[in-house]
């Protein structure tokens, strides 16, 4: 199945030890189940220490995974937010370019 495969790719690539890992739609095309799994395997490299970076066009994906997320509006930072300032309304005016979002401050 997809998320078995997803699955395999991931635990592939995490045999290298990174302190960063990137994942681009991981849970793309898989049932809730599989889903569920690829959101525990990325909690428990947060809690081991590392670095993930998630891209997912599912917003409540996004809103229930970030600590921090940057929205793209024609290749450019359209927004940063916390996880507290984090809706689904906010990411879409960032992502559409609609209207000032919020940047935080480091």
């Amino acid at each position: 199945s997809g998320g078995n495969q997803q699955k395999v790719v991931l635990g592939k690539a995490l045999m290298t030890g990174p302190k960063v890992v990137m994942l681009d739609e991981p849970t793309r095309g898989i049932d809730v189940g599989a889903k569920l799994e690829i959101y525990e395997i990325i909690n428990q490299l947060t809690e081991a220490g590392k670095a993930v970076l998630l891209v997912s066009s599912e917003l409540t994906e996004l809103i229930g995974m970030s600590d921090r997320i940057l929205m793209l509006h024609e290749g450019r930072i359209g927004g940063e937010f916390s996880r507290a300032q984090a809706t689904q309304e906010n990411l879409m005016e960032a992502a559409m370019g609609h209207a000032a979002a919020p940047v935080m401050q480091a």
